[in-house]
């Protein structure tokens, strides 16, 4: 990150509950809340964009182990939390993963690959189920 970034954008509400491994690595866009109990193993960058709601025990996990090496050297991969996504209560993010723009995270599900924009994802692994928005415009047109 450049120096001259804003990290912490306006309007944002940080839980005090929550934990950050190393502050100055998370990005954290306008009108965005960070939950209770959320912990942010930040060893690589993580960036949560504006609108995005992150709820109660998320984890997001930036640090992994190389497990073909003896001495299990350390890595780290960046998140990714898109403008307008909700990251409900006790989700797992894994190193490297991409949750796209306006995208929904269901309860205590463990992500572990990208997640498309737009849609409502959950399970273990967590995976695209429908569109977020198609039942409103359905209902919409009747």
């Amino acid at each position: 990150m450049k120096n001259n970034t804003k990290l912490v954008g306006k309007n944002v509400l940080i839980r005090s509950t929550a934990k950050f491994t190393y502050p100055w690595k998370v990005e954290i866009g306008d009108n965005t809340w960070i939950g209770e109990e959320t912990i942010l193993y930040s060893l690589d960058e993580i960036k949560i964009g504006k609108n995005v709601a992150v709820a109660h025990g998320v984890y997001f996990n930036t640090g992994l182990h190389d497990y073909s090496k003896e001495e299990f050297t350390i890595l780290s991969k960046k998140i990714i939390v898109e403008d307008e996504c909700w990251i409900t209560n006790d989700v797992y993010i894994a190193p490297g993963v991409k949750i796209e723009r306006g995208a929904v995270v269901g309860a205590r599900s463990s992500v572990y690959k990208n997640m498309p924009e737009g849609y409502i994802c959950y399970g273990n692994p967590a995976k695209p189920i429908k569109k977020r928005l198609e039942e409103e415009h359905n209902h919409n047109r009747n």
